[in-house]
Formats: C-alpha cells, sequence, structure tokens
C-alpha cells in the first residue's frame, strides 16, 4: 500500500480523480450540501443549453437571460466548492490550517512533523469521499448501526465466574510476586499469581509492582487496587497476606535457590512445569519469589477451577480504588451529560459514585477509541507512516536509542520492505486509518469520540485527519481540570486506570490494535459484564491492509462494505477458542454461564 504522495508536495497524487468520479462526487455534494431542490434546478436549467445555440430560439434566451447567469453562477459556486473539498486533505492545507481548540495529546517527541507543520496524508482521495459520505449522512440524519451488537446470541452470556471454587489448603509456603510492565500487565501477572499460588497450595503474599525506567510509576497494588475488597472476595479459594512473615523478610531468596525469574520459567507455562520446577522449592524453603512475572502461566490446558480462578480475579476482586472511581466517574459522567448509570457496567467499574436511580436526563452517547500509536510502537514496527526522509532519521534515532537488540537481530536477518509489513498487518493503525474506519461504519461527524492512550506519534499534524472528520474528540485532559488530575500526576499505571474505566464505560468501542493488553482486557470486560449490549469494534490489520492498498480506485459503497463485513466477522459471538486469553475472551463454561 503506498502512500499517496509526500508531505513535501504540494498536492498528493491521490487527489488525481477520473471524469467519473468527479462528475460523481460533485453531483454528491451538490444533494449533500445544497439540498434536492438546488439539485433539481441545476438538471432543470441545464435542459435548456442546446436551445440557447439555437437563431430560431433568440427571443427565448432575452426572456430567460436571468436563469442562465443564475446557472452560471450555481455552476461557478459548485467548482469553488468541489476545489475546497480537494484542497481539505492536501498536506499543503493542513499545513496552515489551526487544530481544534482542544488539547489531544502532549508534543512529545514529535520534531519530524512539528517542526514543518505538515501532517502526512496518504488516504486523501478517501478522505475525501469520507467527508462526503458523512456529510450525507447528517443531511438525512443517519445513524450508524453499529452504536448496537448485531448478534442476539451475545446476551445469552451472563458472568457466574464468583462462585467458589475448590477448597484452600495453603500449607505449602508463601508466594511472593514482583510483576514488571504497565497497568494492564500488572493486571495479568496478578491474576495469574492469585491462580499459581492455588495451583501450589500455597499463601499468596499481595503483589509488588516494579519500578521501570519506561513507565517510571512508583504506585503499588493498593495505589490501584482495593486491598480489602481483593482479600475478602478470593478468602474462600486462596489465603492472602499482606506481608511475609516476620523470619521470612531477610532471606537473601537468590541464595537460598528460591528466586524465579521469566528465563526460569517457559512462556505460558503448563501447571506440570509449575509443579515439577518450583513446587520442590517450594517445599524446601517455605517461600518462592517470582520476579518480572509475566506471562508465565498458559491458558490450556489448565484445570478448570483454576481458570475459573483467574476469571474471578479479574472480573470480580479486582477493583480500582475509591480516588480513581471518583475521577471516573467525572469522565464518564461530563461526556454522558447524565449521573446515572446505564448498565451493569457502570456500577462494576464505578461503585458507589455513579447513581443507580434512572434519570429523565438526556444521555449523550460516546464511542471510545484506543489508538496505539505512540512513538515506541511506531519505531519498534519498522514501518513507513508517510512522514518521508525526517521520520525515517526520527524513527531510526529512537530504535538506536530505546531498541538496540532490536537492531542487532535484523542485522541477522532478511530485511522486509515497510509494504511487505504493512501488506502483513503488522503496522500500526495511524489516526487516519481510524477515522476511514469509522467513516466507513457510518458513525456522523457529531459522534462524541474519548480517545485513550498516550501521546500520539507525530503531534497535533499527525490527528488533522481524525479530527477532521470528527471534531467532538475528548481527552481526559479536555474534561478534568488541571486541580483534578494534579493526584494522577507522574502515575501512568493510574491515569491509563482511568483511560481503562471511560472504555469500559463507552456505548462502544474502538480499538486499532486487538493484541494490546488494554484493548485485550477493556474488550474481555464489555463481554463479561455488557449483557450482550457492548459493542466493540475489532479491525483485522492485515484486511485493512488490502481494502486501502485499492485506496486510489475503490469506491466509497465497495469500502463501506468491505469494511463492515471485516468488523461484523470480528463481533461474531463464539466460545473461546482454546489457548485464547479467558481475559479477551470469557465466553466459556469457566468464566460465563449460557441462557437460551
Amino acid at each position: 500500500m503506498g502512500k499517496q504522495g509526500s508531505p513535501k508536495s504540494s498536492r498528493p497524487g491521490s487527489l488525481s480523480f477520473d471524469a467519473s468520479s468527479n462528475l460523481e462526487y460533485q453531483l454528491r455534494w451538490e444533494k449533500a450540501v445544497l439540498g434536492k431542490g438546488f439539485k433539481n434546478n441545476i438538471v432543470k436549467y441545464g435542459s435548456y443549453k442546446g436551445v440557447c445555440n439555437s437563431k430560431r430560439h433568440t427571443w427565448w434566451l432575452h426572456r430567460h437571460i436571468r436563469s442562465i447567469i443564475f446557472t452560471f453562477l450555481l455552476m461557478g459556486f459548485l467548482f469553488l466548492l468541489d476545489s475546497l473539498m480537494f484542497s481539505l486533505f492536501n498536506p499543503s492545507f493542513l499545513k496552515t490550517s489551526q487544530a481544534p481548540g482542544k488539547s489531544h495529546e502532549q508534543e512529545g517527541r514529535n520534531t519530524a512533523y512539528n517542526d514543518e507543520g505538515k501532517s502526512p496524508v496518504m488516504y486523501s482521495r478517501l478522505l475525501q469521499m469520507a467527508s462526503v459520505s458523512l456529510a450525507e449522512r447528517e443531511l438525512e440524519q443517519k445513524e450508524s448501526k453499529y452504536w448496537k451488537q448485531p448478534f442476539r446470541q451475545a446476551s445469552m452470556w451472563k458472568p457466574c465466574a464468583d462462585i467458589k471454587g475448590r477448597d484452600k489448603n495453603s500449607r505449602n509456603g508463601f508466594i511472593l510476586v514482583s510483576s514488571n510492565g504497565g497497568l494492564n500487565q500488572q493486571r495479568v501477572a496478578v491474576c495469574n499469581a492469585v491462580a499459581v499460588a492455588s495451583l501450589l497450595n500455597a499463601t499468596l503474599v499481595i503483589p509488588k509492582f516494579l519500578y521501570s525506567n519506561v513507565w517510571k510509576d512508583p504506585s503499588q497494588f493498593s495505589d490501584i487496587y482495593q486491598e480489602e475488597t481483593f482479600m475478602n472476595i478470593l478468602k474462600d479459594d486462596i489465603d492472602i497476606v499482606k506481608e511475609l512473615p516476620s523470619h521470612l523478610k531477610s532471606i537473601d531468596f537468590e541464595a537460598i535457590g528460591s528466586l524465579v525469574t521469566d528465563a526460569d520459567l517457559s512462556k505460558e507455562a503448563t501447571p506440570e512445569e509449575y509443579i515439577k520446577n518450583i513446587l520442590p522449592i517450594l517445599l524446601k524453603n517455605g517461600v518462592v519469589h517470582f520476579l518480572g512475572f509475566g506471562n508465565r502461566l498458559g491458558f490450556d490446558p489448565l484445570p478448570s477451577d483454576l481458570q475459573k480462578l483467574r476469571c474471578k480475579c479479574n472480573f470480580h476482586a479486582l477493583k480500582y480504588v475509591l480516588k480513581i472511581q471518583k475521577t471516573a466517574s467525572l469522565l464518564v459522567k461530563r461526556i454522558r451529560k447524565n449521573e446515572a448509570a446505564k448498565s451493569m457496567l457502570d456500577k462494576q467499574l464505578l461503585g458507589n459514585f455513579i447513581s443507580d436511580v434512572p434519570s429523565n436526563e438526556h444521555t449523550s452517547k460516546y464511542l471510545a477509541l484506543h489508538l496505539r500509536f505512540e512513538v515506541d510502537m511506531v519505531a519498534y514496527s519498522m514501518c513507513d507512516f508517510g512522514g518521508g526522509e525526517n521520520e525515517i532519521r526520527e524513527l531510526q534515532a529512537y530504535r538506536e536509542e530505546h531498541f538496540p537488540l532490536l537492531l542487532e537481530r535484523l542485522k541477522k536477518t532478511k530485511p522486509i520492505s515497510p509494504m511487505e509489513l504493512r501488506t502483513m498487518g503488522r503496522c500500526p493503525l495511524t489516526p487516519e486509518e481510524a477515522a476511514l474506519v469509522l467513516a466507513g461504519l457510518g458513525f456522523d461527524q457529531g459522534t462524541y469520540i474519548y480517545l485513550a492512550g498516550s501521546q500520539i506519534y507525530g503531534g497535533k499534524s499527525r490527528m488533522h485527519s481524525l479530527t477532521g472528520l470528527y471534531p467532538n474528540l475528548v481527552t481526559k485532559e479536555d474534561l478534568l481540570s488541571p486541580s483534578e488530575l494534579a493526584p494522577f500526576r507522574n502515575f501512568s499505571s493510574q491515569l491509563a486506570a482511568l483511560d481503562f474505566i471511560a472504555c469500559a464505560s463507552s456505548d462502544v468501542f474502538a480499538m486499532t490494535d486487538s493484541g494490546s493488553q488494554l484493548s485485550s482486557l477493556v474488550s474481555g470486560f464489555r463481554i463479561y459484564y455488557g449483557g450482550g449490549n457492548a459493542p466493540n469494534l475489532r479491525p483485522s490489520k492485515k484486511r485493512l491492509a488490502a481494502i486501502l492498498q485499492e485506496n486510489s480506485t475503490i469506491r466509497w459503497h465497495s469500502f463501506e462494505s468491505r469494511i463492515r463485513k471485516m468488523i461484523e466477522e470480528g463481533q461474531r459471538v463464539h466460545t473461546r477458542s482454546k489457548g485464547r486469553s479467558i481475559y479477551r475472551q470469557p465466553r466459556c463454561k469457566e468464566c460465563m454461564c449460557q441462557h437460551v
């Protein structure tokens, strides 16, 4: 999928329509902008064109001269309007246009785009057609059908992971877990630790969170989750204590062989590996410390009671602390303009900070978008995003500083071109591509969009394509005052928790990378508590790349049709496939009950 013109060019090549395409979209704009009445007049006046050339009807020319002049003036206006729309998504236009009044992201390391003030536009033609389509929908007052879950079977699945599991028998010692990563990686680690403690008949110490130079967040478990609730909900399944007994606190775990790192365990290890390699250490020393514990417990094969326990931990035991719930409730209320809970999701996520009393006030719907287009994601992908030489130099410098091992590994392998990477579906979706997907699904320009995530690579200029089509886009920085955000400054995990709740509570959740932990956990949470009325939009990057490769020739109707088919296939209701995460796909007998 090639880009449609360099940011340095004055006009992208993708704006070169064929004659029929020009005529088609000029007529559509007449309908969308001027209404049917003007369009009918154009046809009416055009029918007189041949008559004016006949000498026999000179008298008619004098009689209708005012109508003819009006016709030419109208055609001139339409020509100017068409030219304006062509320039709307032109990088040279975007260079001088002002960004929306809201601050949608921090600038960060965005020198490649911000210094030149240009926005790389890869699909100018599609963006123009999207703008035409959305204008037509606005005129006809059509609402997207994707505000609702399309498959009735989704409502047949109900939560039931909070049932008591097997009897606890915590006599083999203590398990201490120090988890790395961000908020969502740590959440998965906690749930896995609960299952491992049950498997080994051990007492779990409240997990610790390691400080990371990447996340730079000193938050611990009690800063994010309600400790007492966690311990109380799981008390019938495993023993949990806040600290090690005093006689074990001063032990050198490494010296006695009780320190276990990720290098000592297979990725997605089986229960047998824990029984064979970890249990002997636990029985010998009375304690095991899992350092950097992450994705080290597989999903299959796993005893049903352990699978259920992981679901119980994730969906019931891990409640955000009151400080996070209170501030997240402000986010949700300010978007909806309503303080009443809409679903079980709201009560589970916001607790007592949202009213369960129905309100007569109007409730605004909103779509949450998790746009994973941060600089580290972009740099690691090795893809091309239309930023030209500046982008290439900047991303290479970032890789040299942050991903030296990646560069060493790439030297030993056959290089894959950016075009091939995109075709394989291995490139993060840009804000521009996300906008096209939403437009293809028929979400109108008035749609309220909550944008989750951190710094967008490319800064405000990179967001122009998205905010141009969807101006009602907000972030937590837009909705919360500096004083309301102050308690969360310098705590990235706590800020991420606000995004988690705002996304999970939304009417529709759209993701651009289904492999991310936040997207996986949020979509799973919406399936578990959504009652079949919390749709998730999950594009296939590989299929989308194939569609976008035809950007210079594809008609908008065909684009819409293929986008919708792609999304609907991802929304089909099915039970969890073998080996798949129960956090993302909880429709299985261990987590949910199916009612016919």
